[in-house]
C-alpha cells in the first residue's frame, strides 16, 4: 500500500504515505464549492508531474556527474468543464547552471519522459519549457 486517505469533512482529505508516515491535506478548490485552503487533489496531479521531472532530471544529472541543485519547476494546471477535467499543465523549469547543449537536450529528454509523463492522459495538454542559465 502506498498511502491512506481520510475524508476529514468539509471536502478535505488527509493523505499519509505509509512508508515514511508524511502527511498532506487536500482541500476542493474555491470554484469548486471549496476553500482552496491547501492543494486540491488537481492542483497535486500539475505538482507530481512538475516533481517528478525536476526528480528524473537529477537522477540522469548524478549520473552525468552534474548537480542541478537548485532547479526549480513552475506548475500551473488549467481546467476544463464537461466534464470538469485537467484540459492542460503547463511547466517552466529554470536550471541555474551553465552546461553544453548535449547535455541540456539529455537532461530535458529525460524530463519529459518522466514516470508521471507518461501516465497522464493523451488528451492533457502539456506545455513544458526549460531555461538555463
Amino acid at each position: 500500500m502506498t498511502s491512506k486517505i481520510i475524508y476529514q469533512n468539509g471536502l478535505r482529505t488527509q493523505a499519509t504515505h505509509i512508508q515514511s508516515g508524511n502527511s498532506i491535506i487536500t482541500d476542493a478548490p474555491t470554484d469548486n464549492k471549496g476553500k482552496g485552503e491547501a492543494f486540491s487533489p488537481t492542483d497535486l496531479v500539475a505538482t507530481a508531474l512538475a516533481s517528478c521531472m525536476l526528480t528524473i532530471m537529477g537522477i540522469k544529472a548524478d549520473e552525468m556527474n552534474i548537480s542541478i541543485e537548485g532547479t526549480t519547476a513552475e506548475a500551473e494546471k488549467i481546467m476544463e468543464s464537461e466534464p470538469r477535467r485537467i484540459s492542460q499543465i503547463n511547466i517552466h523549469i529554470s536550471v541555474p547552471i551553465s552546461i553544453d547543449n548535449k547535455s541540456k537536450k539529455i537532461l530535458e529528454k529525460t524530463a519529459l519522459t518522466c514516470p508521471v509523463a507518461k501516465s497522464l492522459s493523451a488528451d492533457l495538454i502539456s506545455n513544458i519549457s526549460f531555461s538555463w542559465s
